[in-house]
């Protein structure tokens, strides 16, 4: 797995899923697009497609692991925020290769890249309480490390 590669993977599925949101074009017409106009080589093919055709089918799962922790309705959170929460909540519950503190960090780059300017703290304080639920034994495991 190379870093980068994956990194431009969620670069473009987090593109590719705000355009979902918006417009309702169906995964694989999206898919299409990247494909031919956006991804470069340097980019994690197999975990982008993974990422947009995945959480749109798993969106129901994934918003109500989101809504305990919003003051607000979901309508009510900036789209682009909602395509990382919901990126980053797919990861920390499909993705448990992947380790949570590289989720989050991910995710508040691609929110201070894209998202309202003080977003990153929003996004943090969700995906901070997703990942004490979903991930509790890994983090009590980096706990107990220190």
């Amino acid at each position: 797995m190379n870093p980068t590669a994956r990194r431009n993977a969620r670069h473009y599925a987090l593109q590719a899923m705000y355009q979902w949101q918006v417009t309702g074009t169906p995964a694989q017409q999206i898919e299409a697009q990247f494909i031919a106009n956006q991804i470069t080589k340097k980019t994690d093919l197999d975990y982008f497609k993974e990422l947009i055709h995945s959480i749109p089918l798993d969106q129901k799962e994934l918003d109500l692991n989101i809504t305990p922790f919003l003051r607000r309705p979901l309508t009510e959170i900036d789209p682009i925020e909602l395509a990382i929460l919901r990126l980053a909540t797919y990861e920390l519950t499909n993705r448990l290769d992947i380790p949570y503190r590289v989720v989050i960090n991910e995710a508040l780059e691609l929110t201070k890249k894209f998202g309202s300017v003080e977003g990153f703290k929003f996004v943090n304080g969700v995906l901070d309480q997703i990942a004490k639920k979903l991930r509790a034994t890994e983090i009590n495991a980096d706990k107990s490390k220190k």
